[in-house]
């Protein structure tokens, strides 16, 4: 017999990757996007603690209104006006300079509902591990450190929303700057 709400979830893991399924993330071995959302959406699950449903689709979801053509009429009528709230929350206006974009999730990210914060958290791990262990293929030693300094900026605003996240997040990170400093040696 299925979970409560697997159905719900798997939904929202199916619309991500049809969604993401041309696209690729940056490191060398160029891996389908689809495993970020789904890498936040378990970080959630099993390092959080999260089970609200709503949650974990936003988290499958986070990056379709920024990173592809998708419109958030789709994304309400396929899961609701929860999702489509937690999704806008956590996504940038591409419309913006890329640096301003960054300032913005600093300046932002305090105002996040808890939801949304534990989304960005994830988020943050899972990009800043990427760092660790498998960094987008173009980016300078440099620039990959200055990515780390700039989530624990975003994060700084957000802690006291998840201690275990937290943790996470913090190894991550250090993780990520042992590697950098073994790269630079």
């Amino acid at each position: 017999m299925p979970l409560p709400h697997t159905h719900a979830i798997l939904h929202a893991a199916a619309f991500a990757a049809h969604k993401h399924r041309n696209q690729r993330r940056k490191d060398v071995a160029a891996t389908p996007y689809i495993n970020h959302p789904l890498t936040v959406a378990l970080l959630l699950s099993e390092c959080g603690g999260v089970e609200d449903v709503a949650t974990l689709q936003a988290a499958l979801l986070h990056d379709v209104l920024e990173d592809t053509d998708t419109q958030p009429a789709e994304i309400e009528a396929g899961f609701g006006a929860d999702v489509l709230r937690l999704v806008l929350e956590v996504t940038d206006d591409k419309s913006l300079p890329k640096q301003k974009r960054k300032e913005l999730q600093i300046e932002h990210a305090a105002t996040l509902s808890p939801q949304a914060r534990l989304i960005k958290l994830a988020d943050k791990i899972a990009n800043v591990s990427d760092i660790g262990h498998s960094p987008p293929l173009q980016w300078s030693t440099e620039r990959q450190r200055a990515y780390v300094d700039w989530a624990r900026s975003v994060i700084a605003a957000i802690r006291g929303s998840n201690p275990a996240l937290e943790t996470r997040f913090d190894e991550a990170c250090a993780k990520a700057l042992r590697a950098l400093s073994d790269q630079a040696s």
